[in-house]
C-alpha cells in the first residue's frame, strides 16, 4: 500500500486532516517514504547534536511545488513511530523558498498538533505557539537545508486558513497528476 496515496481526509471546517509521520521528533535519522518499494528509506543522517525538533511527516494525497507531498511538523507529547498515521489539527504554515542547484521554488512547511494531544490542546492557530517557537522552526529548516547545500528562506507565516487552502490546492494537483498518469 502506498502511504503517500491514502486519503488525507481533510475536514476544512474543523481544520483536521490525516498525516503520515516519516521522522519522529528527537531523531537524527531522516526517513523518507519510497512508494516504489513501499517502505521507508533512511535518506539522511543529521550531525551529532542536531535532531528533528518535532515529528516530521507528509500530508498524503497532496502534491507540493517541490514534487513531493506537503511537509508538516507535528507537535505532540511523545515522538510518533515511523509510518504512524495520525489526525492533526492544522495550525498554520511556514511559507518558504528553497534554492537547490540554482533553482528556487516554494517549499512551505505546515505546522499542526496531534488531535489527541492534551498538553497542546490549547493551540488552535500557529500564533498560539508564540513567535519565538515558530522562528526557531524556520531557523532549524534553514540550518538543515544548509547542511545539504540548499538554501531555505522563510518568507512569511500563514494562519490555519491559509494552510488549509494549501492542502486543498495540493490535493487538487495530486488528483490531476494521478488522472494524467492513468491516461484517457
Amino acid at each position: 500500500m502506498d502511504l503517500a496515496a491514502i486519503a488525507h481526509r481533510l475536514d476544512a471546517e474543523q481544520g483536521i486532516c490525516r498525516v503520515v509521520i516519516e521522522t519522529p521528533k528527537g531523531s537524527r535519522s531522516k526517513y523518507t517514504w519510497d512508494a516504489s518499494i513501499e517502505a521507508f528509506e533512511l535518506s539522511a543522517l543529521l550531525p551529532a547534536g542536531m535532531s528533528f525538533p518535532l515529528d516530521f511527516g507528509m500530508v498524503p494525497s497532496t502534491l507540493a511545488d517541490d514534487g513531493d507531498a506537503l511537509d508538516i511538523f507535528v507537535i505532540g507529547e511523545e515522538p510518533a513511530a515511523v509510518g504512524c498515521v495520525i489526525d492533526v489539527h492544522i495550525l498554520g504554515v511556514i511559507k518558504a523558498e528553497q534554492t537547490e542547484r540554482g533553482h528556487t521554488f516554494r517549499n512551505d512547511r505546515l505546522i499542526g498538533r496531534g488531535a489527541l494531544s492534551v498538553s497542546y490542546d490549547h493551540a488552535r492557530h500557529v500564533s498560539d505557539l508564540g513567535t519565538p517557537f515558530v522562528e526557531h522552526l524556520g531557523r532549524w529548516f534553514a540550518n538543515y537545508n544548509a547542511l545539504k547545500g540548499k538554501g531555505f528562506e522563510v518568507i512569511g507565516i500563514g494562519d490555519s486558513a491559509e494552510a488549509i487552502r494549501l492542502i486543498q490546492d495540493a490535493a487538487r494537483r495530486w488528483e490531476a497528476a494521478r488522472i494524467a498518469s492513468v491516461g484517457p
